[in-house]
């Protein structure tokens, strides 16, 4: 036992303890998760390591020693660095503004030297620490004030405007999801999202006009894909047909006709749960959601298990941003969402998008690690 903390004992944990803390259930289904997905990009490059495999492992072990890192310190340290983090990632947003690399007909990369980093991926995490301070820092009954929701609107709403400009918007959506999800979780009442979405709904007409051609354009072809199918529905039509052929248990690994044809966009990233579908059938379609699952089951359970309010906004808000990625890519490549570009987590090849997942799930380790410590729900105040 350590110093007190307004009146509660605060747990001192020697790095012996920590680590055995660690919950290594939760750290297996993430390795077993990547590994999986490392399967998937190695057919994809019909065998070749080269291509993506040995970036993609280079980048998962980067962020695991990232992920122990950020989990074996202490939550009280990401409280005191939440708004620095937050803003910092800001700054790279608007760098991209001013000098980003563009790729793909978008600008959304900025080079820092060492490393060129996507920024929207950075501030899904970050945006989770700041708000899950600034209600830690506010009582219920003003979590349900309107006077007090102006700055964790703001908060949400202008990353999200930075991100769109790239334009980016499966990430932009990602940041309002994901942070709407955590104000909903703070204790925000449901009849300000209610009236949210009515007001959302009545600006549809408006917000038409501001969208791009090409983001027009998949909506359109969203609603039918029909109607262009050799052009652009052409890729989601094929993304349903490779889903259909993969059966129960595939046509078998290295095997998918759609993927290696090349019958669909950016098998590595956007389309590649419909490569796995169809490799490995509804079988291992459900492996990786029941992955997924368990991933999301472990990230709420500690949430409920943490003892101090930060640590269980930071838990569920990293579970909620995980979840919506996960929805967001699965229901676009079954056309059940237009096609917005985002990545499927630990499975896409990529790697800002999979340090920062993985930065993430050590906060939640960390959480874990040190769910009986009591913090003051204010500076020098008493824990609530």
């Amino acid at each position: 036992m350590g110093s007190t903390n307004a009146g509660f004992p605060r747990v001192e944990l020697s790095l012996g303890q920590k680590i055995i803390s660690i919950n290594w259930i939760l750290v297996l289904i993430v390795c077993g998760t990547t590994g999986l997905g490392m399967a998937v990009l190695y057919s994809l490059a019909d065998g070749a390591t080269d291509t993506w495999v040995q970036r993609q492992a280079i980048r998962f072990g980067i962020g695991i020693v990232l992920m122990f890192g950020i989990a074996l310190s202490n939550i009280q340290v990401w409280l005191r660095l939440a708004y620095i983090s937050y803003f910092s990632a800001l700054a790279l947003l608007l760098g991209v503004e001013l000098m980003g690399i563009s790729g793909m007909g978008a600008t959304r990369w900025v080079d820092v030297g060492i490393v060129t980093l996507q920024p929207s991926e950075l501030m899904k995490i970050t945006l989770v620490l700041a708000l899950a301070r600034y209600y830690h820092e506010h009582t219920l009954e003003e979590a349900q004030s309107l006077r007090h929701l102006a700055v964790p609107t703001l908060l949400i709403a202008a990353p999200a405007a930075l991100v769109l400009r790239q334009p980016d918007l499966g990430t932009a959506a990602l940041l309002v999801l994901g942070g709407s999800s955590m104000l909903l979780l703070a204790g925000v009442r449901a009849r300000v999202f209610i009236t949210v979405g009515v007001i959302a709904i009545a600006a549809i007409p408006v917000g038409w006009r501001f969208l791009r051609d090409y983001q027009r354009e998949r909506i359109l072809t969203f609603l039918d894909p029909e109607r262009d199918p050799l052009g652009a529905g052409y890729h989601i039509l094929q993304s349903k047909i490779a889903l259909g052929a993969g059966g129960l248990f595939g046509r078998g690994y290295r095997e998918g006709t759609q993927s290696h044809l090349s019958f669909l966009p950016e098998i590595q990233t956007d389309f590649i749960f419909t490569t796995l579908a169809e490799e490995m059938g509804l079988v291992g379609a459900l492996l990786l959601l029941g992955l997924y699952t368990m991933i999301l089951i472990y990230g709420l359970a500690i949430a409920l298990l943490s003892l101090n309010h930060f640590g269980r906004l930071v838990s569920m808000g990293v579970s909620m941003t995980f979840f919506f990625y996960v929805f967001i890519n699965v229901a676009m490549v079954t056309g059940l969402l237009p096609v917005v570009g985002v990545p499927l987590p630990l499975v896409s090849y990529g790697g800002t998008a999979m340090v920062t997942l993985l930065a993430g799930f050590g906060l939640m380790m960390s959480v874990y690690i040190h769910r009986d410590i009591r913090i003051p729900r204010r500076p020098g105040g008493a824990v609530r």
